[in-house]
């Protein structure tokens, strides 16, 4: 497959002929007008090298080569700053923040294409002797859970699925509650002012580094790692920031053996982009009729979205006692899709759970909901080994 090379220059005409030049090389090239530009398209495209140019007017060289070695997303892609600036303290300037080569303005088409060609084949080596970047960074298994309309337990399943996830492994597990604006589990939990999630989503994507992530996470007392969502409602505007959600799910993913989605409710456009990342995707039905109609529309859906159906578990959550809830195999039958396990209703034991800022499967690790609970865990731990 040909190098792809970033092009980072306010001039248009550099752009294009520097851009034709290489082109012609067989090199793929991709292009930004100025800074700002240039980072979101390096986190974006992760370029096998960066052609940079350092007096830009929004954001010089030197800063946007200061923020790609701060992100693990493009700390190891080769920089060749091209640039006019013909000083040596420019030259010693470019080198201590992290450029890897460095060419004047203007260079022979074939002093270029040396130092470019020079560049991608010590990047090749690099590689091949095993150095690990972010791009290659281990990823835990990624469980998403969804559901097709809202009230049918969505939170509840997750969390304690991770929860189960843990007792079984004693491995890092993270829960991530991502839907801003309908967060719970802060007030479940007793923990206030949660606005990490918004913070992320609000800011660039490329300010969504392996740190930020990291310190977003809340240890609980149940050994889980935490991201919780907020309350406010007008907050549920940042489903829209779906390269944000893409690159924190990223580096969630490196932090943990299991890395637990909490998805919402039906199939907003970051659930889209974030449901083929994931390994396991867990869809949570209750036992109606009209709860059953919906579930099989949105499994269709997701399927639609070029994802295997044998990827996609559902667990029948009936949260309530009542005669209209259908038994697992009759549910099955009109669902037409297996169902790994069913949750019997349990209102006091998650009452008790909410009490003392826990939960279900935490505080009563025998009890038949909690071994239902560790089925569904035991087939997530079994796809994991696949």
């Amino acid at each position: 497959m040909a190098e792809k090379i970033l092009i980072i220059d306010d001039d248009l005409d550099t752009l294009r002929l520097v851009g034709l030049m290489l082109q012609k090389q067989g090199y793929l090239i991709s292009a930004a007008s100025n800074g700002s530009q240039g980072l979101a398209k390096a986190f974006e495209e992760r370029p096998d090298l960066i052609l940079l140019d350092v007096m830009m007017p929004d954001m010089d060289g030197y800063e946007v080569t200061r923020r790609l070695r701060k992100n693990p997303a493009t700390d190891s892609i080769p920089i060749l700053m091209f640039t006019a600036k013909t000083q040596l303290d420019d030259k010693v300037t470019g080198f201590e923040v992290g450029a890897d080569d460095y060419l004047t303005k203007p260079t022979h088409p074939s002093e270029l294409q040396a130092h470019v060609k020079a560049l991608l084949a010590r990047s090749s080596q690099r590689d091949a002797g095993g150095i690990v970047t972010a791009i290659h960074e281990q990823h835990g298994h990624v469980v998403g859970v969804l559901a097709a309309r809202g009230g049918l337990g969505v939170t509840s399943v997750a969390s304690n699925l991770a929860a189960c996830l843990f007792t079984r492994t004693q491995g890092d597990v993270v829960l991530a509650e991502l839907t801003p604006g309908h967060g719970t589990l802060a007030t479940d939990f007793g923990i206030s002012n949660q606005t990490v999630l918004t913070d992320i989503l609000h800011g660039s994507v490329v300010e969504v580094t392996r740190e930020k992530a990291q310190s977003a996470l809340i240890p609980h007392s149940s050994g889980l790692k935490l991201l919780l969502a907020s309350e406010n409602p007008r907050d549920v505007t940042l489903t829209s920031q779906v390269k944000n959600y893409e690159a924190l799910v990223a580096r969630l993913s490196t932090f943990a053996r299991f890395l637990v989605l909490d998805l919402g409710v039906g199939l907003p456009n970051f659930v889209q982009k974030l449901l083929p990342m994931c390994n396991s995707r867990i869809v949570v039905v209750e036992g109606t009729p009209s709860a059953i109609q919906h579930t099989k529309y949105l499994i269709d859906d997701i399927a639609g979205l070029s994802i295997d159906r044998k990827s996609i578990g559902v667990v029948l959550n009936n949260r309530v006692r009542s005669e209209v809830q259908m038994p697992l195999s009759q549910a099955q039958d009109k669902l037409g899709h297996s169902i790994l396990s069913a949750i019997m209703p349990a209102p006091e034991l998650f009452l008790q759970a909410i009490r003392t800022q826990t939960l279900a499967a935490i505080s009563q690790p025998t009890n038949v909901t909690t071994q239902q609970f560790l089925k569904v865990a035991d087939s997530i731990i079994e796809r994991e080994k696949m």
